[in-house]
């Protein structure tokens, strides 16, 4: 299966559907965590759906000082991987395309899902990424659409906005996907330093550690009752 590379809205609805058509959306720069995203959505689809992957790096959820213009561009690698995964087409479309006329006036706000946690330190990217999302969603017309587990508050704002609104899209979690030393597999790994590698493991572990804990709390309350 070769994978069509498409860059605009009418390209996309151009194609034929006979089936269901699934989306996996991404900022590029694609690894394994975003093929096993792109699997899943193949599963789902089935042999007569269509998966289409979506690369846009969204100049609203960055902030001032953040990294939009150094963020990873790798296109013709994030070709081969979603082809690999079984994608049927790629959706990279300029910023123009995807806002025509500049900025939009009219945003998703988050509200104060998107004030807490990553949101306290980030003002205004969860608005951001609630609107491209709601963009993409449109510009896609996907049956359902695919986000990884790792972004927790980013799927739940998701999953609010899609029932809030009436989208009439499912939205299907995939669980995380980790490189061997416990790391979330993430595109902006590569900016890590190894003492800084190490320091976000921590994360992980402390995770990984509290199941544990969970674990071994229910097992004794299970041999209490019995």
């Amino acid at each position: 299966m070769t994978t069509v590379l498409l860059s605009t809205a009418d390209e996309l609805h151009a194609r034929v559907r006979s089936g269901r058509r699934a989306v996996v959306m991404t900022m590029g720069a694609l690894h394994e965590g975003h093929a096993t995203l792109i699997r899943s959505a193949r599963e789902i689809a089935g042999p007569e759906g269509e998966v289409v992957v979506t690369v846009f790096v969204n100049p609203l959820q960055f902030g001032a000082g953040e990294d939009l213009d150094r963020y990873p561009r790798t296109l013709e690698a994030d070709l081969k991987i979603a082809e690999q995964a079984g994608a049927d087409a790629v959706f990279a479309p300029s910023v123009d395309e995807v806002y025509p006329g500049g900025d939009p006036q009219v945003r998703i706000t988050a509200g104060p899902m998107g004030e807490r946690l990553e949101g306290g330190s980030r003002p205004g990217h969860f608005d951001g990424m609630l609107t491209v999302v709601a963009k993409l969603l449109h510009l896609t017309r996907p049956d359902v659409a695919l986000f990884g587990q790792k972004d927790a508050q980013q799927l739940a704002l998701i999953r609010r906005m899609v029932r809030d609104l009436n989208f009439g899209i499912e939205i299907v979690a995939v669980p995380t996907v980790r490189e061997a030393d416990g790391l979330a597999l993430s595109s902006r790994n590569r900016y890590l330093s190894p003492e800084e590698r190490l320091t976000a493991l921590a994360l992980s572990r402390a995770l990984f550690a509290g199941r544990d804990r969970h674990a071994a709390q229910e097992a004794l309350r299970a041999r209490a009752r019995e």
